[in-house]
């Protein structure tokens, strides 16, 4: 059993000057880069909802179990196993084969000819990007010390809110430009539609990036290490069995359930407005994908991105002035500033002020994201941080993912049986979910900081 007697090894952070500082942030950014690939693999999606419904004739509740279910199943099971490898063999090697995975999965999506192949290309990406954030998490806490881990794990964080504004930017335009060339004949595949090819171009990219992480990126040294030898000798780090993560987790199980289930919450509402935005104003305003995906960019760029780094900053500020449950104070500030945002936007008549509430919505919505994965590296010890961060991924992405989309679908079709009426099924799940994350999130404060203080010899 993991006790507080229980000594660790290999405490020091790497120097902060010179080379070592500079590589880490090296490591940082090309991760950040392979995010931002991710997350335009993902997003491409959303944008090309019109084209694969009337392709393949599908409802807005099936094409929910594509941009969600289909993703979450596999990219929240297969966290878990390839996390375990993570806390203990190369976790640049585990890095570099899932964005080749699901790279190639991407450009695969665009030969699926029904809705079934699609569901198996897509749960295919989720596969190869599970391997991408716990090692990452892992590796950047081992680059970094403990007060300036919030804002690296930021900067790493930025690649979902720029993969989402560049899907939306560059999604637009390659679906406009594919869209003027009619029909592709490619060798041996036949007829391709425009959507299809757009699969492709944003696809086949991410295999440069595996390339280069897999020659340029080397395995940190790892530090907070548990010893498991008997008589207290500092011995090589070995496999922790899983029922000990879980155990851990157990003992401290009002924190990490304030963590995992108020931030999964706030996921609920992210990933609400980057599936169903665009689907919202095609179908109440008169507006085209390109033009759509052009303002959405714009302000996911702009807004979401000083969210996510004034988030990083935050924690990292209040961590330095005594406040040891800053992360999760950072997630109760975006639950109030998403509230009233999240539900205006989407009822707005106006196209405009629509936008304008949409704004804030984007900017408090980045914060909880830097800040659970900064809680996470620092409550665990070093052989559990990339399985403990899985466990995270595993609840967020099957209640935002796997529930809270198909959540939006299923109250426009059913509820209010109207596929205009997606706006109201937006508010209604946004407020409800942020309502939730906030009340969750307000109690577990207390419990969070009696977890930091019995966890602060792993830092």
């Amino acid at each position: 059993m993991v006790t507080q007697q229980e000594k660790q090894v290999g405490n020091s952070m790497p120097g902060e000057n010179g080379k070592s500082m500079v590589y880490a942030w090296y490591v940082v950014v090309i991760c950040m880069i392979a995010y931002i690939f991710s997350f335009i693999d993902r997003q491409i999606l959303a944008l090309l909802i019109q084209p694969i419904r009337k392709d393949l004739h599908i409802t807005d509740t099936q094409f929910s179990l594509l941009t969600g279910l289909a993703f979450a199943i596999f990219y929240a099971t297969m966290g878990i196993p390839i996390a375990r490898l993570a806390d203990r063999k190369s976790r640049p090697l585990i890095i570099s084969i899932g964005v080749f995975v699901w790279s190639l999965m991407t450009a695969f999506c665009g030969l699926g000819k029904n809705f079934l192949q699609l569901f198996l290309t897509r749960m295919g990406v989720g596969v190869g990007e599970a391997a991408l954030s716990p090692p990452t998490y892992s590796m950047i806490r081992d680059f970094f010390p403990k007060e300036k881990i919030g804002f690296a794990l930021s900067v790493f964080s930025l690649g979902a809110v720029l993969g989402s504004g560049i899907a939306y930017l560059i999604g637009g335009a390659v679906i406009k430009a594919v869209s003027t060339m009619g029909v592709f004949n490619l060798p041996l595949i036949g007829a391709l539609a425009p959507w299809r090819i757009a699969f492709l171009i944003v696809g086949l990219p991410g295999l440069i990036i595996a390339l280069l992480i897999f020659l340029t990126v080397r395995d940190p040294e790892r530090k907070g290490l548990l010893i498991k030898d008997e008589d207290g000798n500092t011995v090589t780090p070995t496999e922790v069995p899983f029922s000990e993560v879980l155990r851990f987790l157990w003992t401290h199980k009002q924190t990490f359930s304030g963590v995992y289930l108020g931030v999964s919450f706030t996921a609920v509402v992210f990933y609400g407005i980057l599936t169903w935005t665009p689907a919202f104003y095609l179908r109440n305003f008169k507006v085209s994908i390109f033009e759509i995906s052009t303002y959405l960019g714009i302000l996911i760029l702009i807004f979401s991105t000083l969210g996510m780094l004034f988030a990083g900053w935050l924690v990292d500020f209040l961590y330095k002035r005594g406040y040891e449950d800053a992360p999760m104070r950072t997630c109760i500030i975006a639950s109030i500033g998403i509230l009233i945002s999240i539900i205006a936007y989407p009822l707005c008549s106006n196209f405009t002020l629509s936008l304008v509430f949409l704004a804030p919505a984007l900017f408090f919505n980045s914060f909880p994201f830097p800040a659970a994965t900064t809680a996470m590296q620092l409550l665990s010890p070093n052989q559990m941080r990339a399985q403990v961060s899985a466990i995270f991924l595993l609840v967020s992405c099957m209640i935002s993912y796997g529930i809270g989309t198909t959540l939006v679908a299923l109250c426009t079709d059913y509820l209010f049986k109207n596929d205009a009426a997606v706006g109201k099924s937006l508010a209604l799940i946004g407020g409800i979910f942020t309502f939730l994350a906030l009340i969750i999130e307000w109690k577990s404060l207390k419990h969070y900081r009696n977890s930091m203080k019995e966890t602060a010899h792993y830092r």
